[in-house]
């Protein structure tokens, strides 16, 4: 399944863009949430869209604000205003009981949700989440020149791997992050939290994601560490994993 020609939800200031997939009634959706300057059309989320129309879920993803297709400057965007886009596509867009799933930065985005929905999240699953990566990732690992930079010209960037382009992060990226910092406190996310981590990632080290489990303080939460796994987890096997623990809750 390929990604086709997306609908939008049209805002009074910003267009979304989105592609909603119906299933059977009476069964849980399952919305995704990609990662940082990610996209709706990324391999995880097209394998989603096989699985879930195999399955005859309901199935949402969508771009946040200035990435993909939607409207909007990257270079403008924040957690609280991705985490807006969020809530309302969540809102406007889905019905009932949803299997939250966030890649990447989509995993803060998936928390933040969850605390916002809590009787609507049936689950929530996070494939190498990085909660508070600005603060406790972006910021520590930052060399003399881009504090400069990021002091002087309000943004800096990092590198990324060929043929990605470099990652620009802005400095009201970093201060508006820490109205949505969630490891510092525990964190009364109620449903199933299911973590996928590999243990070769460069981005989000494997020791991040058991710092959200022990912040989260019910007990039903699994980590599952992929000791030759990557950041993007987008390999067959790692597509598989991800798809049993979905089935877990439907």
């Amino acid at each position: 399944m390929t990604l086709t020609t997306p609908d939008f939800l049209t805002l009074p200031d910003r267009r979304l863009a989105y592609q909603l997939q119906r299933g059977s009634p009476g069964w849980p959706g399952v919305i995704f949430l990609s990662g940082y300057a990610s996209d709706m059309a990324g391999t995880k989320a097209q394998f989603l869209a096989e699985c879930c129309a195999e399955a005859n879920l309901s199935y949402l993803r969508f771009d946040y604000r200035g990435h993909g297709r939607s409207s909007g400057d990257f270079k403008d965007g924040t957690i609280g205003a991705w985490l807006d886009d969020t809530l309302t596509v969540f809102d406007q867009l889905t019905e009932g009981p949803q299997i939250i799933i966030g890649s990447s930065m989509g995993g803060w985005i998936a928390l933040l949700l969850a605390l916002k929905r809590p009787e609507r999240a049936k689950a929530l699953i996070g494939i190498a989440a990085g909660p508070d990566f600005t603060e406790e990732l972006l910021v520590p690992g930052m060399t003399t020149e881009q504090q400069k930079q990021l002091e002087t010209e309000g943004f800096t960037t990092f590198h990324a791997p060929p043929p990605a382009e470099p990652l620009l992060v802005t400095k009201k990226l970093i201060e508006e992050a820490r109205n949505h910092l969630l490891l510092r406190h525990t964190l009364s996310v109620t449903c199933p939290i299911r973590l996928l981590q590999g243990m070769q990632d460069d981005d989000v080290p494997w020791q991040h994601v058991l710092h959200i489990a022990r912040v989260v303080p019910h007990g039903d939460v699994r980590v599952t560490l992929v000791k030759d796994g990557g950041h993007r987890l987008s390999r067959p096997q790692d597509l598989q994993t991800l798809w049993q623990m979905i089935k877990e809750f439907i």
